[in-house]
């Protein structure tokens, strides 16, 4: 990783040469210029300092956070001059070839000036949504509500209400109390069920144990079930001993369970209404390698008849499309997240566009395949980059019927 981050920085510090010519484009002034200069300097040398101290040990995500501001605040956004510039040269050098008189030459500079404005403004707003989602997108908590028919629910389960997070991440928040308004937005959705899909934390139990307090706050009817994420088992930190990794996963159960939480590991529950049952089926987290595989449906399935109505809790969405969707024990709806939406990208009502989709085509929102539907959450929270832009952090309140 650290290899790969320092050849990025590289090739960044090459563009960042040829970007300045924006800076003498548009000023003499050379205070400015030697300021601009300092500045990077400083900025890249901070940069190329974290990533060579990045341990794969480290248990405080501050080191990741400080290396994603960097990059997507300081130097992605500069793509933008860079762009411009080469746009300007490649104008200029056909104008060249193509034998333009010479007192065509005057509009070069005042296309030079202009293009190199538009690059830093562009990348300037870049920066600025950057900034303003690490810190305010973060907690912009949005309720999504989803109308889900399932087959053959019983009539004691028309209009039930299931609120599901995913993600929480809590590692990457120091302050339990500035996640207090989302707690209370599920509680006034007034829930039935509340379910969590799995990334309580990014490694370690202990980053959850200041959010017990605000966790146990959250109030549902039926109860709260969870289900482990990929992060949860503490496979992104090194151990001492195998010892030590499965105590921290013990640690983590308990610390779910004293928040309210009961964890499904490839099991069921039963919710009973009037005689009549609804099932909430949990696994482990089951995605396509290396993501681990510890998901096993037929266990979660265990003395649950074919017909009966199933909700499956499962981490990652690709569990679904390989697993789920074709398995025979006939599972209606599968909650995952996993995704986050890649906290980046545009989700409006009629545009919905995130770079993850070209890795997870299902990303976000209810899909409908082989009679089958998965709904993928974005996530409550946030990892490497401490922050969200355009795509907010959700609670998702599902209508039975």
């Amino acid at each position: 990783m650290q290899k790969n981050f320092l050849i990025i920085t590289g090739i960044f510090i090459l563009l960042e040469i040829y970007i300045y010519q924006a800076i003498r484009t548009l000023t003499d002034n050379s205070w400015i210029r030697w300021g601009y200069i300092g500045i990077y300097v400083l900025i890249y040398a901070l940069f190329t300092y974290e990533i060579l101290n990045f341990q794969r040990s480290d248990r405080d995500a501050t080191k990741s956070h400080i290396i994603s501001i960097l990059l997507l605040v300081f130097i992605i956004p500069k793509l933008f001059v860079f762009l411009f510039l080469l746009i300007d040269d490649i104008f200029r050098t056909g104008s060249y070839l193509f034998g333009f008189t010479r007192s065509s030459e005057n509009f070069f500079p005042e296309r030079r000036k202009f293009l190199s404005l538009m690059g830093l403004g562009l990348g300037g707003v870049l920066s600025a949504l950057f900034i303003d989602g690490a810190t305010f997108g973060k907690y912009r908590h949005k309720v999504r509500r989803v109308k889900v028919k399932i087959a053959n629910l019983p009539n004691s389960f028309k209009g039930y209400k299931i609120i599901q997070i995913s993600d929480v991440h809590s590692g990457s928040f120091s302050d339990p109390s500035k996640l207090e308004h989302a707690i209370n937005l599920i509680n006034e959705q007034k829930p039935d069920l509340v379910l969590f899909t799995g990334d309580m934390v990014n490694n370690v139990a202990d980053e959850f144990k200041p959010f017990i307090p605000l966790f146990s706050k959250i109030s549902a009817k039926d109860g709260k079930f969870s289900v482990l994420g990929n992060h949860d088992y503490g496979d992104y930190v090194t151990w001492k001993s195998l010892d030590e990794k499965k105590n921290n996963l013990e640690t983590l159960i308990d610390y779910q369970r004293k928040a309210g939480f009961d964890l499904l590991r490839n099991e069921n529950r039963i919710i009973e209404k009037n005689g009549e049952k609804l099932y909430i089926l949990g696994v482990e987290n089951w995605g396509l390698k290396p993501f681990p595989q510890f998901g096993k449906i037929d266990e979660a399935l265990l003395n649950v008849p074919t017909d009966a109505p199933k909700i499956l809790m499962s981490h990652d969405p690709t569990h679904f499309d390989y697993v789920v969707k074709k398995h025979p024990g006939n599972i209606h709806l599968t909650l995952s997240g996993h995704t986050h939406g890649m906290q980046f990208g545009l989700d409006l009502k009629n545009i919905k566009w995130s770079p993850v989709q070209y890795k997870y085509p299902k990303w976000a929102d209810l899909y409908e395949s082989e009679g089958k539907l998965l709904y993928v959450n974005r996530g409550f929270g946030v990892l490497g980059y401490p922050g969200r832009v355009g795509v907010l952090p959700e609670i998702t309140l599902f209508e039975l019927s």
